[in-house]
């Protein structure tokens, strides 16, 4: 069961990682790293060097939960990251565009009506 939504806040790891950490290794990078704490209920995003494989980490009431998605061909489009940034801030969207394979730089959000403005 895929239980990520859009109410949640994503980070990008905004290094290559080795796709063969598990849990405590990636845990030890949210901590270490990216200075923010993996019970937080945030996402948090790895890529390989080659762009080819992600790894989403959250933690879940169940515990800590590590979702994959290796392409087969082809390579997932990053979004421009800050040199030397800790962690990049990611939107559900922009996920989304990325797992289906769409390049989200060439796509537009549309202004929606805000009910709290």
């Amino acid at each position: 069961m895929f239980n990520l939504n859009d109410s949640m806040r994503y980070w990008l790891y905004p290094y290559p990682c080795d796709m063969r950490k598990g849990f405590y290794t990636l845990t030890g990078l949210v901590h270490d790293h990216m200075r923010q704490d993996v019970r937080s209920g945030n996402v948090y995003l790895f890529i390989n060097r080659n762009c080819t494989c992600l790894k989403a980490l959250h933690m879940e009431n169940g515990g800590l939960v590590i979702y994959y998605l290796k392409l087969e061909e082809s390579c997932f489009t990053l979004p421009a990251m800050e040199e030397n940034g800790k962690s990049h801030p990611f939107s559900w969207q922009n996920l989304m565009l990325m797992v289906q394979g769409l390049d989200a730089g060439k796509y537009k959000q549309k202004k929606r009506w805000n009910p709290h403005k």
